[in-house]
């Protein structure tokens, strides 16, 4: 039996009473316990305020980077230890362990490499030129310039229990390059492999006293003590995203909170898609990846399949035999390809949700049936619905191996309102030799979600996985999956810095405050 600690003001604590259960998903016995009581969350945002900060503001871009790198080994030298405990406490098989570990190292990499070359753009500047100087005046004596700033203030990363290291190192990589410390906070369910984590992140010593500190359990009073150049970042349900930004001390202070929650993301297979081509069979292998990867519990996961009338017979009976062949049992077991969910709560929710789509279709395959005699086991569920336009289906985010058929005809336009009508996404997968239907339908649901992925032949054989979550570009989505951002590149830095436009003498402005190769005009 394992008690969890959060590290708090450069030490570890245990919590002191009402700590919570953790499980092994494939078991249900109880492996761990964590809580928080006794932290106190006051003296922890006061930690970061007076020691993290000042820390981090004094080093450079290149030195965060390389903080960022060490960070990256340091975890990658755990690797096989986190894949282990990811399996006990979280129920990934080993491919899904390595999916959500490498997430967070690749991305620590990804901005340890940003900050080595902001450094050699900007040399030991700490601020960032944002786009070229500006004639306010008559002439360019006086000039204007905007750039981003560090805020001294600490940034509370809330993080969702499906990928407990990825979330944890994606966050961390855009704050603490930005110069702003952390207080990352684990999801409950698999929070043993996020304190691992944690554990190598303070064994590693590579960053200054106060730039990262780590919760388990209950935020208590946390969010009450954030100010004005504080912000925080929170990864998870709808219900409770809401819950968090609504909070007075928050709107009191206009303390920053970008949310990332629910999303009904979907699959489109285009009308000009030939069965057995490159695009058909990479729609068929990525949407069976999205559906079983994680066991579904993915925020990228396809929930919604669009598939024009005429395909749908031979894309549904495809499907449903590679949906077959994968194997369900103990994640630890290297045949495996698909563990159970992550905890009994999400077991029970997902069986619901299977309940309330059953209403307006059928299962292809999966469905409600027990598969093992113990563990939060369900099996892939595929479900064509009669129509498209059932609202259950554009309004429930059944966060498990499930994803509906919705059939379309040759309107466009009813296509991507259909598509729409999940509220705003994450990410939609596009699958389309025909360049003109494409571009309508990119045109149509871009504003409502955060990212397009297009296959066609062309692309069959590079192009990464739509459920990937890349650092080069952003993540987030608006309306239901929050209306946050994330990543990016150097996006990713502007949520916890400031945009700030100086004005003044063009020879002082240009050589202080813009690029390093952008000689003044005048002098």
């Amino acid at each position: 039996m394992q008690t969890l600690a959060s590290f708090v003001g450069g030490r570890w604590h245990e919590g002191q009473r009402d700590t919570e259960a953790l499980f092994d998903p494939t078991t249900e016995a109880e492996i761990g316990r964590c809580g928080s009581a006794g932290v106190d969350f006051g003296a922890m945002v006061q930690h970061a305020h007076s020691v993290g900060v000042p820390a981090l503001r004094a080093l450079s871009f290149s030195e965060r980077g390389a903080a960022l790198k060490a960070l990256s080994a340091a975890i990658h030298a755990v690797r096989d230890d986190l894949i282990d405990v990811s399996a006990r406490n979280g129920g990934s098989t080993r491919g899904d362990a390595k999916f959500d570990i490498d997430g967070a190292t690749g991305t620590l990499a990804a901005y340890a490499a940003l900050g080595a070359q902001l450094g050699k753009e900007l040399g030991e500047a700490r601020h960032l030129p944002d786009g070229d100087g500006i004639q306010l005046g008559r002439s360019p004596r006086f000039w204007g310039q905007h750039m981003w700033v560090s805020r001294p203030g600490v940034a509370v990363h809330i993080n969702a229990f499906n990928f407990p290291a990825w979330g944890m190192g994606e966050k961390m990589a855009c704050a603490l390059l930005a110069g702003v410390p952390v207080i990352e906070k684990a999801g409950t369910p698999s929070a043993m492999v996020a304190w691992r984590m944690a554990k190598a992140i303070v064994d590693a010593k590579v960053l200054p006293p106060g730039a990262f500190q780590f919760l388990v359990g209950k935020t208590g009073d946390l969010l009450d003590h954030l100010r004005l150049m504080d912000c925080l970042a929170f990864t998870g349900g709808s219900g409770t995203g809401l819950l968090l930004k609504g909070n007075p001390s928050l709107l009191r202070h206009n303390v920053r909170v970008n949310l990332e929650a629910d999303s009904l993301n979907a699959a489109i297979l285009g009308p000009d898609v030939e069965v057995g081509s490159d695009t058909w069979n990479l729609f068929l292998t990525n949407v069976a990846v999205d559906m079983t990867q994680k066991a579904g519990q993915k925020c990228t996961a396809v929930r919604r399949i669009f598939a024009p009338k005429h395909l749908v017979a031979d894309m549904v009976s495809a499907l449903v035999e590679r949906l077959q062949a994968v194997k369900l049992g103990d994640p630890a077991l290297a045949e495996t390809r698909m563990g159970p969910l992550a905890s009994a709560r999400q077991f029970k929710d997902v069986r619901a949700g299977i309940e309330k789509l059953l209403k307006v279709g059928r299962a292809a395959c999966g469905g409600l049936d027990k598969v093992m005699e113990r563990g939060y086991f369900v099996a892939p569920t595929l479900i064509v619905a009669e129509r498209a336009d059932v609202a259950v289906v554009h309004q429930e985010e059944v966060f498990g191996p499930v994803a509906t058929v919705l059939p379309y005809d040759g309107d466009v336009g009813a296509l991507t309102a259909l598509v729409n009508r999940g509220g705003g996404g994450l990410v939609v997968s596009l699958y389309s030799n025909d360049r003109a239907f494409t571009d309508q339908v990119v045109f149509g649901i871009a504003p409502y979600h955060g990212r397009v992925w297009i296959a066609s032949d062309r692309v069959a054989d590079q192009a990464l996985q739509p459920g990937m979550v890349l650092p080069q570009t952003v993540h987030g989505g608006p309306g239901r999956a929050g209306g946050g951002e994330e990543l990016g590149g150097a996006r990713g830095l502007q949520f916890y810095m400031q945009r700030t436009a100086v004005q003044g003498f063009q020879g002082a402005v240009a050589k202080s405050f813009g690029r390093p190769d952008s000689a003044p005009a005048t002098a």
